[in-house]
């Protein structure tokens, strides 16, 4: 009975990956069903940020329960959306569209041309079922959610007690497709290109120290890319992991600082370098469908990936359930490694004594506060790595 079960506390990182956010929201149905498992802050980017703005909105109207019916109140409004509005209203475009995918007009021409009024179902669809205000006020989970300033790149989190529509939107405008969100003046695109999402803020800050991290896009994918679609599609996939790999390459770097003789000059760095890592990967199933499938809103799609969200996070909860608060499940460096060498993790891998090795200096995310990133101070000259390597994109 879950009332004898110790009370699980548990960051959340959300990667972005269009509709195949879906399989996030199964891992998070099934998390919110378990009683024992609590969710603390979420850090989210892109349909990351959509799901992180549903279970925020859900909890603070009824608690879990509430967050398991909004969810799938935003993903059921995601699939009747089914084709944009823009679409729709133009004649010449609705005909191109029946024999062309969206990804391909898109291609053609750009967002303020095949969408000259700025057509955007997904804010109403955010406006009908997602009540910011109630997040702002009453929401028992911190927010996280990442945007990319248009003029510079850099990432800009917003917090949960300064979340609006606006936020969520520009976390998931990809610029091909929709017009930059403006919040306050500035021009914002998809939070994916420069946090996705943002491992380091959360681990400094959050008073909990466990984070699951959901991953959608694969890591590596076999194949030499030739169309003009491919092409950009294996580019998009490149460019959205980046964020990810650079923050655990940080993540490494603090954990190298802490050890040894140069402990004690980087104590700050201590709830970066300790903090629980664990994972729940996507990639078996996403990795096999094509990148199209990332904007098309099938309803029959979004329920298998919802049922295999379910699957892996059951598999996760029975695997490692004791782990929550007392180890990490997942050695990131031997994750990341692993994958993109072509090996896939094995459960003995998993967890103590890698030696990790120092990462790139980190980047800088906008907020209201001072970014956890900055913290990291250049390492001594004894230990300095030779040639530590850029992640950047």
């Amino acid at each position: 009975m879950d009332i004898f079960r110790r009370r699980l506390k548990l960051n959340l990182a959300l990667q972005g990956g269009g509709t195949h956010g879906a399989f996030t929201w199964g891992v998070l149905d099934r998390l919110l069903e378990d009683r024992t498992v609590n969710f603390a802050w979420i850090s989210a980017a892109s349909a990351g940020a959509i799901n992180a703005a549903a279970v925020a909105a859900g909890m603070a109207e009824n608690g879990a329960d509430g967050a398991r019916a909004k969810l799938r109140e935003v993903w059921e409004g995601v699939a009747k959306a089914g084709m944009p509005e823009f679409l729709r209203l133009n004649p010449v475009l609705f005909t191109l569209s029946r024999s062309a995918p969206l990804a391909h007009l898109a291609s053609l021409w750009s967002p303020y041309e095949f969408n000259p009024l700025g057509f955007d179902p997904l804010r109403r669809l955010l406006t009908e079922t997602i009540d910011f205000a109630a997040i702002r006020k009453h929401s028992p989970v911190e927010l996280l959610i990442a945007a990319t300033e248009v003029a510079s790149g850099e990432a800009r989190l917003f917090r949960r007690d300064e979340l609006t529509v606006d936020a969520v939107l520009a976390s998931a405008c990809l610029p091909a497709l929709h017009h930059a969100v403006e919040i306050d003046g500035v021009a914002y695109w998809d939070g994916g290109f420069s946090a996705n999402p943002d491992l380091v803020t959360l681990a400094m800050e959050s008073p909990v120290a466990d984070t699951l991290i959901v991953q959608l896009s694969p890591l590596k994918k076999e194949g030499l890319p030739t169309g003009a679609r491919e092409i950009q599609a294996h580019v998009n996939r490149l460019t959205f992991n980046a964020p990810l790999i650079r923050d655990v390459e940080i993540i490494e770097m603090a954990r190298e600082a802490m050890r040894g003789a140069v402990r004690s000059r980087f104590s700050r760095l201590r709830p970066l370098a300790q903090h629980r890592f664990h994972l729940v990967e996507a990639a078996p199933y996403t990795g096999v469908l094509s990148d199209e499938t990332k904007i098309n809103p099938d309803l029959a799609l979004l329920n298998h990936l919802h049922a295999a969200g379910r699957t892996e996070a059951e598999k996760w909860l029975a695997a490692n359930r004791s782990a929550i608060g007392r180890r990490s499940t997942v050695d990131l460096r031997a994750h990341f490694e692993s994958v993109r060498a072509g090996r896939r993790l094995k459960p003995k891998d998993v967890i103590e004594g890698s030696n990790p090795a120092p990462g790139p200096a980190p980047r800088r995310a906008k907020s209201g506060r001072k970014p956890a990133a900055e913290v990291l101070p250049p390492a001594p000259a004894a230990s300095e790595p030779p040639g530590a390597a850029n992640g950047n994109a």
